[in-house]
């Protein structure tokens, strides 16, 4: 895991299929991250809409400071440097 990794965190909701592959492939890379269920955080939804320019994407992650909003597997794998 390179240094952009670290700080990961990954905004979810259980129900959210998108949130399920994104979190599986971070699983299957051997990336740890912290997950945080917007439908049981108030505050981390409001973040979630502000981040977004208004709207409420899920899955959004926060790759220390770098925000992508439920991103394609190769973008996400782009950003996190994994090849």
């Amino acid at each position: 895991m390179d240094d952009q990794t670290k700080n990961l965190k990954i905004y979810t909701t259980s129900w959210c299929p998108d949130c399920r592959v994104a979190k599986r492939f971070l699983n299957e890379h051997n990336i740890s991250y912290q997950e945080i269920d917007i439908d049981k955080d108030s505050e981390a939804e409001a973040f979630v809409i502000k981040a977004s320019g208004g709207r409420r994407v899920i899955p959004t992650i926060d790759a220390d400071g770098k925000y992508l909003f439920n991103p394609p597997l190769t973008e996400l794998a782009k950003a996190l440097n994994i090849k």
